[in-house]
């Protein structure tokens, strides 16, 4: 580890505790990674916190630090799908082709709300209601990743997401199904669900999954990485500081 991370996980454990730590210590360590066994679906996946459970699939309400997320967003479904059509037909130029681990699929369009760190400002005038919901229900209350982003996930017709593994299982993905055409789904580990238009998804997405769009129009859903809720602040704040320091040592930042 370098010095920073170093000084900052012992900072971490002087306020929480000298054992506060210890799944992130254990995570680090290729030879106590060992004695736990990874699920064979997370096999591609780099970061494995221990502890975590092996569940990919998760009710959106079934975890009371996240379920005011999840209320938050189903409630102003109408408003955002209205404001997100407005953006889509008006100011195609807010909308990128999605780059997902250095892989650009023009067939696959993100609109931003949150990423590198921040909430990206300009998305507050595209579509103010999911933006301010955003803030409210997951920065101010740093339950959203800030390692990772949100945005709305547009997959036009014919478009496919391969299958693949994230990067480590200590956040999770919530899909709020914004505007849903026939013949689209995602498989998660193997089980194959659709969205239903307004309502949320919950996944541990360090279990292999794929998604598609069979169908005539695009579909768009609201995608937000937030903390798994069986890591602890502790944990959260060091793991912050760790990812965020490789992606220095690696150009990243």
């Amino acid at each position: 580890m370098t010095p920073e991370i170093e000084l900052a996980f012992a900072a971490i454990r002087e306020e929480y505790g000298r054992d506060s730590l210890a799944r992130v210590d254990e995570m680090l360590e290729p030879q106590k990674q060992q004695r736990h066994q990874r699920h064979p679906l997370q096999k591609d996946t780099k970061w494995v916190l221990p502890g975590i459970s092996q569940q990919p699939w998760h009710d959106p309400y079934g975890h009371p630090e996240l379920a005011p997320v999840v209320t938050a967003f189903e409630t102003a479904h109408a408003t955002i799908k209205e404001e997100l059509e407005t953006a889509w037909a008006g100011r195609r130029s807010a909308f990128s082709d999605y780059e997902h681990y250095l892989q650009r699929q023009e067939n696959w369009q993100a609109l931003y709300l949150y990423r590198k760190g921040g909430l990206v400002e300009e998305s507050a005038a595209t579509v103010p209601t999911a933006y301010r919901v955003l803030k409210e229900s997951a920065v101010d209350t740093e339950l959203l990743c800030p390692l990772l982003e949100c945005h709305f996930s547009t997959l036009l017709p014919g478009a496919s997401i391969a299958p693949h593994c994230d990067l480590w299982n200590f956040s999770i993905n919530l899909h709020l199904a914004v505007d849903i055409p026939e013949d689209c789904g995602i498989t998660v580990a193997g089980e194959t669900r659709a969205w239903e238009e307004g309502k949320t998804l919950l996944f541990d997405y360090s279990f292999e999954h794929e998604a598609w769009n069979r169908g005539t129009r695009p579909r768009t859903c609201l995608l937000m990485d937030l903390w798994h809720p069986e890591t602890t602040v502790p944990e959260r704040k060091a793991l912050t500081v760790l990812i965020t320091e490789i992606r220095k040592m690696m150009g990243e930042a």
